[in-house]
């Protein structure tokens, strides 16, 4: 390569010495948290100085599928303002690790089909695309990379870019991110635990930039996910506090992957063992007055729903769940275990003697969705056996029946009939305010 854009922030985000890089970056290798296989074609990572924030950029870009030929870098422009997006007409890109292609056939594609610039200044001092090169040299033997600074642009524009490259798998996605900035760490959980539900959950109307300065891109990215029913997982969340110990002023950071299917089926595939051992622990704890440890993956921090039912030799022993989600799913899945066990009024508690033999199952539940309908003849013709579990209301009183419950109650109306019962309302009722709910589960057991 005869044109190598020179690095601007070795020596200050990273070691410039080669040796000291990659002995950084193999601790974060040795202390990564992240234990999950499956490999993503789009992550957001932090791009704080590596001593700070490296760890969770490690976690995120080692997360990306091996396979991926050129890497979108989008990253916020932190030193020089503009409009739209900026490009490198370099060849390649220098660090203390060596030299680093930049595909040029797509950045020519960038600058026809959206409008992007050739701009050197603006990503001339800039780290917050550099401090991820180091990493990816490391993570990946042969790659490329189309650096892309964002300036005022719209989320559309990046999302559109990601929905036109996206379908060759050997395109891969970073989002390059940090977020609050300089809040005490009390402030600064407290709104990038926000921001992280936002991410999520796919509910970012409220997305305010000082919540994160790739604001940009990640809202590209999240809306490129909820349009293809894609999840963002969390691997890991952190601030600069974990290194400094000055929690007065911090910065947040928070590594993510795209998972290109619902939530819920991704817990069931990948954590299915670590959410039946933390009902299973939840309960040993309150039965033998101890407490383990629970070492568990992040994305269990995300909020969810869910109910836990105990069996003994193929009979009911416990039920009880949410049927809205409000708050962690780690949390819920511990208190509704331990409900289960000891709280659901028809059985008595369980005992030490029983504990061994008890069958734990979890579901957990799909935000639940009103149905419209005219009359009950128009609802049972919405309601799909063995899939839907349903939801009912009538001013103060309600009732739930998970789509488990099918199995005994295969015939729409006897499924509703008796849903209504365990309302406490008559067969025969409906209202013009009655209300019906209905939601998925994934089954874990």
């Amino acid at each position: 390569m005869e044109k190598v854009k020179q690095s601007s922030v070795a020596g200050s985000f990273y070691p410039a010495d080669a040796t000291e890089l990659k002995n950084q970056i193999e601790s974060f290798k040795e202390n990564s948290k992240n234990t999950y296989t499956v490999p993503a074609r789009a992550v957001i990572v932090p791009h704080a100085g590596l001593v700070y924030s490296g760890r969770l950029a490690y976690e995120g870009i080692s997360q990306l599928d091996k396979n991926i030929e050129n890497l979108f870098i989008f990253a916020p422009a932190h030193k020089v303002s503009f409009e739209g997006l900026a490009l490198s007409d370099f060849e390649g890109w220098n660090t203390p690790l060596g030299d680093i292609e930049i595909n040029q056939e797509l950045n020519k594609e960038l600058e026809e089909k959206f409008g992007a610039q050739y701009n050197n200044m603006a990503l001339e001092n800039e780290h917050s695309i550099e401090v991820q090169l180091p990493i990816i040299q490391q993570v990946f033997e042969n790659v490329k990379i189309v650096p892309v600074l964002v300036g005022m642009e719209k989320p559309e524009t990046i999302q559109n870019i990601i929905e036109t490259y996206y379908s060759d798998t050997k395109n891969g996605f970073i989002i390059s991110s940090d977020l609050s900035h300089f809040l005490n760490d009390i402030q600064a959980r407290k709104i990038d635990t926000l921001t992280a539900q936002m991410i999520e959950s796919g509910n970012t109307e409220n997305f305010a930039p000082q919540q994160a300065c790739g604001m940009v891109g990640i809202l590209g990215l999240v809306g490129f996910a909820t349009k293809n029913n894609y999840s963002i997982i969390r691997i890991d969340m952190a601030n600069s506090a974990a290194t400094t110990e000055d929690k007065s002023n911090v910065v947040g950071y928070g590594c993510w992957f795209m998972y290109e299917g619902e939530k819920n089926n991704f817990l069931k595939e990948y954590c299915s063992d670590i959410i039946k051992e933390i009902c299973r622990l939840s309960i040993k704890s309150r039965l033998q007055e101890m407490h383990e440890k629970i070492n568990y993956p992040q994305v269990l921090d995300e909020i969810g729903a869910s109910f836990v039912t105990l069996e003994t030799d193929g009979k009911l022993r416990g039920c009880i769940g949410s049927i809205i989600a409000y708050r962690s799913l780690i949390e819920d899945l511990l208190t509704n275990a331990q409900k289960a066990a000891f709280a659901d009024p028809r059985f008595k508690p369980v005992t030490n003697e029983e504990f061994e033999n008890l069958e734990i199952a979890v579901s957990i539940l799909s935000n639940p969705k009103p149905l419209k309908f005219e009359d009950e003849s128009d609802l049972l013709n919405q309601i799909e056996p063995n899939k839907d579990g349903i939801i009912i209301k009538e001013g103060k009183q309600q009732a739930v029946f998970l789509p488990s419950v099918w199995e005994q109650l295969p015939d729409k109306k006897e499924f509703l009939n008796a849903l209504k019962l365990k309302a406490g309302l008559r067969p025969e009722h409906f209202s013009k305010t009655f209300e019906v709910y209905r939601f998925e589960t994934v089954y874990i057991k």
